[in-house]
C-alpha cells in the first residue's frame, strides 16, 4: 500500500477517536505516523521522520484497516468497519509476528492463555503436538483474531491458506474449531517430514516446505527468520507460564 499525502497539514486538526477515520486525496504508503499534539488534536501523516511518542501504523502489520472510497471519490481509512453496504477491502499485508522492525517486546509482550484454549488441548492432544507451541502459532499468525486475513488469503486464527485449508478438510477457515484443528494437523504434518525439528517445522509453516528443503534450514528470508525467532520466543514462554507442554 502506498499512500501519498500532499502535506502533513493536510489532517491538522481531525478529532480522531482510536485510529477513528482518515482521507487521503490519491495513492497509499506504507506506513502512517499517529501524531498526538498537546492540545488534544490528533494527526495521521506519512511525512517526515517519527519523533519519539509518534505511534507509526504499519500496514505490513498491527490492527485491522478498512480502505474505501467515501461518495466524493476520497480514498478513506478506518479501523472500524464501514457503515452500511459500502465496499471495502482489509488491509493486512502480514502475519503478527512476521514484521522485521516490528517494536513488539517478544520477550514481554502479554500472553493470552485463556482463549480457545479447549479448542488448543484438544487439537495438540489429537494431533500430538506440543500445545505450547500451537498457541504460539497462533499468537504470532494472528494475535489470536479468528477474522484476520492476510494479503494473500490466509484465513483465521491459524492463517490458512485456501488450498491447504481444504486438503486437510477444513470448510470454513473462520470457524475456530475448523481452523485450529485444521492448522494443528498441518503443523503435525511438517513436524513428520522434519522429524520432530519444531524449528524447521515452524519455518516451512511460514515460507513453505519447498523453501525449507531448498535451503537445508530456515530460509534465508528475513520475515521468516524473525518468525521462526519470535515463535520459539513464545513457545518458551508460554511453557513457563501454563505449563502447557505435553
Amino acid at each position: 500500500m502506498t499512500l501519498k499525502l500532499q502535506s502533513s497539514a493536510t489532517l491538522l486538526g481531525i478529532a480522531i477517536v482510536g485510529l477513528s477515520l482518515f482521507a487521503v486525496p490519491q495513492g497509499q504508503a506504507d506506513s502512517l505516523r499517529r501524531i498526538v499534539h498537546p492540545d488534544g488534536r490528533i494527526e495521521y501523516t506519512n511525512v517526515g521522520r517519527p519523533a519519539r511518542g509518534d505511534k507509526v501504523l504499519n500496514t505490513r502489520s498491527g490492527p485491522k484497516i478498512y480502505k474505501y472510497r467515501k461518495d466524493n471519490g476520497v480514498l478513506s481509512f478506518t479501523d472500524a468497519k464501514p457503515p452500511g453496504h459500502v465496499d471495502y477491502e482489509i488491509v493486512k499485508i502480514q502475519c503478527y509476528a512476521c514484521n522485521p522492525v516490528s517494536s513488539v517486546n517478544w520477550r514481554t509482550t502479554p500472553l493470552n492463555i485463556t482463549a480457545y484454549a479447549q479448542l488448543v488441548r484438544q487439537a495438540a492432544a489429537q494431533h500430538q503436538v506440543d500445545p505450547a507451541l500451537v498457541r504460539a502459532l497462533i499468537h504470532a499468525e494472528s494475535a489470536f483474531n479468528p477474522s484476520a486475513v492476510s494479503h494473500m488469503g490466509a484465513q483465521g486464527l491459524m492463517q490458512l491458506m485456501p488450498a491447504t485449508a481444504a486438503s486437510l478438510g477444513v470448510q470454513n477457515a473462520f470457524d475456530a474449531r475448523q481452523n485450529i484443528d485444521g492448522g494443528v494437523k498441518h503443523l503435525a504434518d511438517l513436524l513428520q517430514t522434519f522429524k520432530g525439528d519444531a524449528r524447521l517445522a515452524v519455518a516451512a509453516y511460514n515460507a513453505g516446505a519447498g523453501a525449507v528443503r531448498k535451503y537445508g534450514g530456515v530460509p534465508p528470508y528475513a520475515e521468516t527468520q524473525v518468525y521462526v525467532e519470535r515463535v520459539a520466543i513464545l513457545r518458551q514462554r508460554y511453557n513457563q507460564k501454563a505449563g502447557l507442554a505435553p
